[in-house]
């Protein structure tokens, strides 16, 4: 045993200073209790801004004080969270310019568009004009060139809901309403004192890259994407995508639920199950009204391509519309890309060196046309199955359809025009699918589309695929990846769209994708992610999963769906 003179360990009284330690290995000193905005000064010479940090396995502000030595990861605006904070501090930006400017008028931040950027509409005026539209932005940019700083304060509930029903804001009170913490987190800029869920930027002056623009009867507020932090991408129009937005808007106006505290309300209030069945009823109008298009087509259409981003709900979708086209005496024929894909040696890789199966030459597209071609000429053809496990395409069985038969062909690429130009244009007939958000927590506080499908699909590979929460957090952004590239640029392509999103769906999935998310390990990037959303399905009541019909499209991802093993029926194959 070592005598006491040789232990290294002794008493000493506490530094002045502390540490932070940096991925690259650097270590960096500065007086206990510095803003870690104050440590990451240095660092403004990375391209892309930074707006955050991870500080011991935890996502904070700059503004969060270094009491202790610590491990820490910048935040840029080049990352999913720095460009949260940056987003989420230019909505409160706007809100604030705009109740300055325009006191009398409601604003509310709608959804998203694929180039960056937020829709919005304005309630209690005329359409912004074009000088309206740049006034309101030149007081933003006065905003963001004065500097001011993103005040923190800790309230009590009972204080924000009193504070919010005076200012009129009764969808952010309804909220509050329900609420299980005892307190509320709230922000000031000048004048404006409001809530956002989530962290902000330290100041204004951090927030200059943005733009606004008329789109519609509201407008856009412009903003980077990650890939370009400091630039503004062109923004295209998005007629179709817009006008699915406003239907899913008239949804929840028919519904009396327009934001999550409504929602709330009706769940306590024992209004849950008129809420699913009215949602559910929503939903089969509108399949029913694609297939009424598809069979009035019927002369002409032989190809109905279905596509979307991952956790759509495409599977049930295309289920439930054959179901609907049999009642108007048409046969549907389903058929898969995935049959299509070309051996693994033939596979494109991506730029990191892996196989890219979510690129379009993955497809072997030779044969896709042909075989199309022929099977809508009424020949008889073998189409190819895929051997996932050895890697290799195989024959399969031997088709004829009838003469008036259609197929179903779903895939990620079904909008993409280089998938099919070997078909005329007149016999197919292009859908959309995709779970567009439109209920937000309130005016500024949106519901991300992007958040509902990751959602849905944590639960489903937990309880059908076998993976962890955290499993499928880290294979999301190469998911996001593909669909950037693959799928959001060709949105617009569609004939006709449909939204899978459900009013109910957070309240449903809520209780189940908790407890997954609570497994994630602390001190993984995944981590963070599950504290988000965590935080994020707080703010739903739970709702009874047994009130939601076994036809429902959410089936797909919580299970007991009556359509897992539907395939129309075919009528015999000639021998």
């Amino acid at each position: 045993m070592s005598r006491k003179s040789d232990n290294p360990i002794h008493e000493t009284s506490a530094r002045t200073t502390v540490q932070i330690y940096l991925p690259d290995g650097r270590v960096l000193e500065g007086p206990r209790g510095s803003q870690l905005a104050d440590f990451l000064a240095q660092e403004d010479s990375i391209q892309a801004p930074i707006v955050g940090g991870i500080v011991n396995g935890e996502l904070r502000e700059l503004t969060y004080l270094i009491e202790i030595d610590s491990r820490v990861k910048p935040v840029t605006m080049g990352s999913t969270d720095g460009m949260r904070i940056y987003r989420r501090s230019l909505t409160f930006l706007l809100a604030a310019a705009f109740e300055e400017l325009f006191p009398e008028a409601s604003l509310t931040v709608d959804h998203s568009i694929a180039s960056g950027g937020y829709y919005c509409q304005v309630r209690g005026r005329l359409v912004f004009n074009n000088q309206e539209l740049a006034r309101l932005e030149a007081r933003m940019r006065e905003l963001v060139e004065a500097d001011l700083p993103f005040t923190k304060s800790r309230i009590p509930i009972d204080e924000a809901i009193t504070y919010f029903r005076e200012k009129g804001f009764t969808d952010k009170a309804r909220l509050l309403v329900n609420r299980r913490k005892p307190h509320l987190v709230m922000y000031q800029v000048g004048s404006l004192r409001d809530y956002y869920h989530g962290y902000m930027a330290p100041s204004t002056g951090y927030l200059k890259w943005f733009a606004l623009l008329r789109t519609g009867d509201g407008f856009t507020l412009r903003f980077p994407r990650r890939h370009q932090p400091t630039g503004l991408l062109p923004v295209p129009e998005y007629p179709k995508l817009l006008a699915t937005f406003l239907q899913y808007g008239d949804w929840l106006e028919t519904l009396g639920i327009p934001n999550v505290g409504a929602l709330n309300d009706s769940i306590v209030a024992s209004r849950a199950r008129e809420v699913v069945l009215v949602s559910e009823a929503l939903h089969e109008g509108r399949i029913a009204e694609i297939a009424a298009m598809i069979a009035d087509r019927r002369q002409d259409t032989r190809l109905v391509l279905i596509a979307g981003p991952t956790s759509s709900g495409k599977t049930i979708f295309s289920k439930r519309l054959s179901i609907q086209l049999l009642a108007r005496g048409v046969s549907p024929y389903p058929i898969a890309l995935d049959y299509f894909f070309v051996d693994r040696e033939l596979t494109p890789k991506d730029e990191n060196g892996e196989l890219d199966y979510e690129s379009l030459y993955a497809l072997d597209l030779k044969r896709l046309n042909h075989d199309l071609g022929r099977l809508i000429d009424g020949k008889s053809v073998r189409l190819p199955c895929y051997d996932f496990l050895n890697g290799q395409q195989e024959e399969g069985e031997e088709v004829q359809l009838a003469q008036d038969q259609i197929i179903l062909l779903e895939g990620i690429h079904g909008l993409n025009p280089d998938l099919v130009p070997e078909i005329p244009a007149e016999h197919a007939l292009r859908i959309y699918v995709s779970a567009l958000t439109q209920l937000n927590l309130d005016r500024f506080n949106r519901v991300s589309t992007t958040d509902t499908r990751l959602i849905r699909r944590i639960v489903r590979d937990a309880s059908q695929r076998g993976y962890s929460a955290a499993e499928t957090i880290r294979r999301w952004e190469s998911v996001r990846r593909g669909e950037k590239r693959y799928i959001f640029p060709y949105q617009e392509n569609a004939d006709v769209m449909f939204n899978s999103a459900l009013v109910y769906e957070g309240s449903a999935l809520a209780p189940l994708a908790e407890p997954l998310l609570r497994q994630v390990p602390f001190g993984t990037e995944e981590h963070v992610e599950a504290k988000r959303l965590l935080a994020f399905l707080d703010w739903f009541h739970p709702l009874d999963i047994s009130l939601i019909p076994d036809n429902s499209i959410l089936r797909e991802f919580i299970g007991e769906s009556i359509l897992r093993d539907f395939v129309p029926w075919q009528p015999p194959q000639n021998t």
